[in-house]
């Protein structure tokens, strides 16, 4: 299957996701999940706003993440940020579908039939294609484990007391980890 093709797609009440062409169904996410992303973007989104550093999208937003010439991979995380310079025009005709370009910093939030090797292989290929930061955000331990390019690991593993950092791709972004489970 192709980007365009999953684009047609009619509406089921199904999310896709499209991994070197093959068509994988992700179940609805639950509440919970869906309490936690929406958290994330609130705070993420006024912060990017005001300093125009491009846009943050939610959850559904398809990337194309692969290189042309290969069967299409697209994702969509929980939330996405894009800055500015990367975003295509209003008026070009890649606007309007999948936007083929990796966001520069996605959150996953796990669900509870999610478990570490399956989102640890999600941020790695997330960061293969050209993330710059991943936050994948455990709902039941109350972690957020923070990866990096170049690491086949995360660097690190914040709780209730810890901040969630912008480092570079959002500079001066902070944000109590401790809000995302209240």
């Amino acid at each position: 299957m192709t980007a365009a093709a999953l684009l047609a797609r009619p509406d089921d009440a199904w999310r896709y996701e499209l991994v070197e062409g093959r068509l994988v169904r992700m179940p609805p996410a639950g509440p919970w999940h869906g309490d936690i992303a929406s958290e994330l973007n609130a705070a993420l989104r006024p912060f990017v706003k005001a300093r125009q550093l491009g846009r943050v999208y939610a959850a559904e937003s398809g990337f194309v993440v692969s290189q042309p010439g290969e069967p299409d991979t697209v994702l969509a995380p929980d939330v996405a940020f894009v800055r500015t310079e990367r975003i295509p025009a209003k008026d070009s005709p890649e606007h309007s579908g999948f936007w083929r370009l990796v966001p520069d910093l996605v959150a996953e939030v796990a669900s509870p039939s999610q478990y570490h090797p399956e989102l640890a292989e999600k941020a790695r290929a997330w960061l293969e294609a050209g993330a710059r930061l991943v936050w994948v955000v455990w709902p039941e331990s109350e972690q957020v484990d923070v990866w990096l390019p170049g690491q086949d690991e995360p660097v690190e593993t914040l709780r209730a007391g810890d901040n969630l950092d912008g480092r570079d791709v959002a500079p001066g972004f902070t944000y109590p980890v401790a809000n995302l489970f209240e």
